[in-house]
């Protein structure tokens, strides 16, 4: 199910576009309303975009930057001014903003047109963009599947044509999960590296960093480039602009069993090992390595993840006052915030645990440069084994059987890449996740674009 066609948008990647725009081959109309015309073609079937500003876009100002005209989506759990942020619940009626937040004003530094606000599970809280009460987001490579989460209706979109690149956010997978169950490549960067969301580094732990999906890696290196020095400084050396691989040879551990030691579906696993012999035959030394951590992990994590849910629906609670309905949040969300409300101080202290998480991270890379992981532990799952009306505990154990990789890098605030690899025996496309030392997204870039050069990723159109 993609929109892939002959007009002004092409098959070409965000870059590509932006270039045909200065080149003058196209004009920034006839890109806008390509783009609209694709959104409207796929979104009955994939229900990805939340609201639509097609009108706003169409006359917008003329823009710049390394995207400049480039259409997209700005996933809807960040502000922009004149658009309601609803956070993919419907246990309230979110006005429009009054300001534009942080995290948006920096994407759109990159010179792109907003179409709209894109979906995202409630609170971004769970893996598949699901809803209790309404349409899931569908996988345009085969609808029957989960698009992944939270960036679920970013990934969607960028994967079936209708925009090339899209805001997204990363909490504990939420732009490489969606990536790697589309064919995207999917960056999730260093903790604070990025600009925040209000109070994200007030919390014991910032789990959270922003970014986008995009087609190639190009687009991904060249959108970091671009916005990293935006607003206020990071502590982070800036990565500047990578440009294309290098011939830098690094001593890779390979890792093939999830956060509680277990081992991937097989099919997961070969796309592993196909990634793994595409590095080695590149000059890459590569050695097995495990994860190293405390199996009480997970349950620190949930406790942590549920304390935020308590949170996010009391902030609700005070901010959308007089339409908030907390019996209207989805039970999944409701299950997490009665972990929490439970057993506060053994939230406190998953939380207080959590902290040394960057310790914990740094201790991975002992004696390896990066990690070569699975993303996912199972291929993406069909509509409805996410389904956040089941009950709690049921999904909750469905989760940490499906993200075995990705939390690490959220509590260790050390970035990831999803980067797309050969195709599942179900057709949907495999991905492999690179994880490296805080601060050194360059050489992921590098390293995906070595696996990008030697084996082209999967198309949707082919």
């Amino acid at each position: 199910m993609h929109s892939f066609t002959d007009d002004a948008l092409g098959t070409l990647d965000a870059t590509g576009v932006a270039d045909a725009l200065r080149a003058g081959e196209v004009s920034r109309r006839e890109v806008i309303d390509a783009a609209i015309a694709r959104t409207r073609a796929v979104d009955p079937t994939l229900n990805a975009v939340q609201i639509e500003a097609f009108a706003q876009a169409q006359t917008a100002p003329e823009t710049v930057g390394v995207f400049a005209g480039v259409p997209a989506f700005i996933k809807d759990n960040v502000d922009v001014k004149g658009l309601p942020t609803a956070h993919g619940s419907v246990a309230f009626a979110p006005k429009p903003a009054k300001l534009t937040g942080e995290p948006a004003a920096q994407f759109l530094h990159s010179g792109v047109i907003a179409l709209g606000k894109s979906r995202l599970p409630e609170f971004g809280l769970t893996a598949s963009t699901e809803f209790a009460d309404a349409p899931p987001t569908r996988n345009p490579w085969n609808p029957n599947y989960s698009t992944g989460a939270s960036s679920g209706g970013s990934a969607a979109l960028v994967a079936a044509g209708a925009v090339p690149i899209a805001h997204a956010n990363d909490g504990g997978g939420s732009i490489r999960i969606p990536a790697a169950a589309t064919g995207l490549v999917g960056l999730k960067t260093t903790r604070e590296r990025m600009l925040d969301q209000p109070g994200a580094r007030n919390l014991p732990v910032n789990l959270l960093a922003e970014g986008v999906v995009t087609r190639s890696v190009r687009d991904t290196a060249n959108y970091v480039a671009a916005v990293e020095g935006f607003g206020k400084p990071s502590k982070w050396a800036p990565i500047g602009l990578v440009a294309g691989p290098s011939d830098t040879l690094r001593r890779i551990g390979v890792v093939r069993a999830d956060i509680l030691g277990r081992p991937v579906h097989p099919d997961n696993g070969a796309i592993l090992d196909s990634a793994a012999k595409t590095l080695a035959r590149l000059g890459h030394e590569l050695v097995e390595v495990s994860l190293d951590l405390n199996p009480r992990f997970v349950d620190d994590f949930k406790r942590y993840w549920a304390g935020m849910a308590l949170a996010q629906s009391l902030s609700m609670r005070i901010v959308e006052r007089g339409s908030f309905d907390a019996e209207r949040l989805d039970p999944f969300t409701r299950g997490l915030i009665q972990v929490a409300v439970r057993n506060p101080l053994a939230s406190v202290a998953s939380a207080w645990r959590l902290r040394s998480g960057t310790t914990i991270y740094d201790e991975q890379f002992d004696g390896i440069d990066v990690m070569l992981t699975p993303v996912l532990s199972h291929p993406s799952p069909l509509i409805g084994e996410l389904d956040p009306n089941q009950p709690f505990d049921e999904l909750f154990t469905k989760l940490v059987d499906y993200v075995g990789f990705t939390p690490l890098n959220n509590i260790g605030g050390g970035p990831g890449i999803a980067v797309p690899h050969g195709l599942l025996p179900i057709g949907l496309p495999g991905s492999v996740q690179l994880a490296a030392p805080r601060g050194d997204e360059a050489t992921l870039l590098d390293l995906a674009y070595q696996l990008e050069s030697e084996s082209p990723f999967p198309r949707i159109f082919d």
